[in-house]
């Protein structure tokens, strides 16, 4: 499954939540009557929205069954997921965040980094985290850093600016 948003929080009285989105299509994946999946102790259990208003790009959202301050406030921090066949048909060279997971990491010149283990921060700021070696190396998603991806082949090639590598290097 593939995660298109997390629950940030509860909003108001009657089991609203607001969510952080994880997804380029906010409004097609959050409408009413989708069905998301939450993974709550290693339970995966569909939840269906029955509200959906946007307020600063953000969803508000309503679920069946949760209709108090409690049960919204127990979602917090849970990510909302699909079925990875669910998701939205790509151009060709575009790719989802996780789909760069397990990339192998290089530079312009063959050096190997080493592999994408997860990508963090908000869209418009995300960062490749990279194993390598044993260490965490943390390299912004940024065309003039990665300068080709490609997702299918799970390859990527950096042109790091001078000290990247070993600046934002942090043991795990």
């Amino acid at each position: 499954m593939a995660v298109v948003g997390q629950i940030a929080r509860m909003h108001g009285r009657h089991g609203e939540v607001i969510l952080n989105v994880e997804t380029d299509f906010p409004e097609q994946r959050f409408r009413r009557g989708a069905e998301l999946f939450i993974n709550r102790g290693g339970q995966v259990s569909p939840l269906a929205m029955t509200s959906v208003r946007f307020h600063r790009g953000r969803p508000i959202v309503g679920f069946a069954g949760v209709e108090s301050m409690d049960q919204a406030e127990a979602l917090a921090g849970c990510e909302l997921r699909v079925p990875r066949e669910r998701l939205v048909e790509l151009a060709p060279g575009a790719f989802y965040r996780h789909d760069l997971v397990g990339c192998q990491v290089e530079t312009s010149q063959g050096e190997t980094v080493g592999r994408v283990i997860g990508v963090e921060g908000p869209q418009e700021a995300s960062r490749l985290v990279v194993d390598a070696g044993g260490e965490e190396v943390l390299i912004p998603l940024a065309s003039a850093i990665c300068t080709a991806i490609d997702a299918l082949s799970k390859r990527i090639v950096i042109e790091p600016p001078d000290g990247l590598l070993t600046l934002n290097a942090k043991t795990s």
